[in-house]
């Protein structure tokens, strides 16, 4: 019989209170259902529509709420910005489904998560305006995170991803872009209420995005190169920062997960808007109603 691996001290780090590291969560305050959001603030914006609520719990950028809408237990996480804290976010919230923390062993039977990211982003293409919600089906990592990792080739559309390296001659200094799908069973469920394509992670806001404040982006038709991609009718929607690492280490682990956008910025016409809240709050309310049904 082939002993279980044991999970070092150092590789995953437990409270006394059997809290894991970051997230100072415990196994059981964890629903199958987690929405994740970057800013914090945004946890009570979702939180707001539950009907109880079990616990709140909050380290660093990382607070979580667990409680229930509509009769479905959910929990609301924020992760911060950035691929490196998905990487965190991901990994912990996994051995919380996954690692018994006494033994520190894989559990023998898997716990699946549903994994909703519910973001903002500028959109890449003319036709799309300011406000609408943008369904991530699949997410291209300019981050390189998932690089990192082994089986990365078994979950990636490597067509799609030689085909952009082609298209934009893909600088061979940056890390090797990765193009992952998002779980087949959220695309269903968001089909009828968002726009959908490929969308565009970033490891930053400023030049991997095509921006120029005092320092120029070192390939001033980067951004062209991108909107002009076309995969079997698929195209470059918009960009934002963590989708590709979320859905590419969720399809990994073996949960399913997505990323959902307001557009905020129209970046084709150079426009955006301030005030967007209003339009993320539809977003919340659709998506929990969503969550709820399945």
């Amino acid at each position: 019989m082939i002993k279980p691996h044991t999970i070092l001290p150092s590789d995953l780090i437990i409270h006394d209170d059997g809290s894991v590291f970051h997230l100072r969560l415990r196994p059981g305050q964890l629903a199958d259902t987690v929405i994740l959001v970057g800013d914090p603030g945004r946890v009570e914006r979702v939180a707001s529509h539950f009907d109880m609520r079990e616990c709140s719990v909050s380290n660093r950028e990382y607070t979580a709420v667990t409680g229930a809408f509509r009769g479905r237990r959910m929990t609301v996480l924020s992760t911060g910005i950035g691929a490196g804290n998905i990487d965190i976010v991901m990994t912990e919230l996994d051995a919380l489904a996954n690692v018994d923390f006494a033994t520190r062993t894989e559990r023998p039977d898997r716990r699946r998560l549903t994994l909703l990211r519910l973001g903002t982003c500028g959109a890449l293409q003319p036709d799309i305006g300011i406000g609408e919600t943008i369904f991530s089906r699949t997410s291209a990592g300019f981050d390189g995170l998932l690089n990192f990792y082994a089986g990365r080739d078994s979950v990636c559309d490597l067509g799609m991803e030689a085909a952009f390296v082609a298209h934009t001659g893909w600088d061979t200094s940056l890390a090797r872009p990765y193009f992952v799908h998002a779980s087949e069973r959220l695309a269903a469920l968001f089909s009828e209420t968002t726009r959908t394509g490929i969308t565009a992670t970033a490891p930053g806001f400023y030049a991997p995005q095509g921006r120029q404040v005092r320092l120029q982006p070192a390939d001033l038709q980067r951004n062209e190169k991108i909107e002009s991609f076309d995969f079997e009718g698929y195209k470059f929607m918009n960009f934002e920062m963590e989708s590709a690492p979320l859905t590419g280490l969720a399809r990994l682990m073996g949960h399913d997960a997505a990323t959902l956008c307001t557009v905020i910025a129209q970046r084709v016409a150079g426009e955006a808007s301030p005030d967007y809240q209003p339009f993320v709050d539809k977003m919340i309310v659709m998506s929990l109603e969503k969550l709820a049904s399945i």
